[in-house]
């Protein structure tokens, strides 16, 4: 782990963000509620804010540091939903891993709660993929 003691606390920023492509008619159970396990927009934003203050115990390297706040957004396509997540410290390191984890975190939740419907009968996933993960801003001071 890199020794940051000697560093300054200051507000620091990251957002990052994803997409899971997924078939019409499982975007369409979405927007309608009719996904059989449950609202999937809201566990998956549940997912990654507890992935976002896990990060730490997920990702080796990382340092705990003092989560100050988390934003966590989505916008659904036709055949797309892209999950933008934003996290806040004041602290003596960046906030990008944070991010880029309740991303990862949102979307695999999202392909957990629709995977029956996504399934073709080889029980494989033909349309199904997370792609695009990546930061969108890194802001310090």
């Amino acid at each position: 782990m890199v020794d940051i003691s000697e560093k300054r606390e200051i507000p620091r920023l990251a957002r990052a963000a994803g997409e899971i492509m997924l078939s019409r008619g499982t975007i369409e159970k979405i927007k309608t509620g009719t996904v059989e396990k449950g609202n999937v927009l809201a566990t998956a934003r549940v997912a990654a804010v507890l992935a976002v203050k896990k990060t730490p115990e997920i990702i080796p390297m990382c340092h705990q540091i003092p989560i100050t706040a988390i934003d966590v957004d989505f916008e659904i396509g036709e055949e797309i939903i892209s999950a933008v997540v934003e996290v806040r410290t004041v602290g003596k390191t960046g906030v990008e891993m944070e991010a880029l984890t309740g991303v990862s975190a949102a979307l695999l939740t999202i392909w957990d709660m629709v995977k029956s419907a996504e399934k073709d009968e080889s029980g494989n996933y033909p349309n199904t993929s997370i792609q695009n993960i990546r930061v969108l801003e890194k802001l310090k001071g």
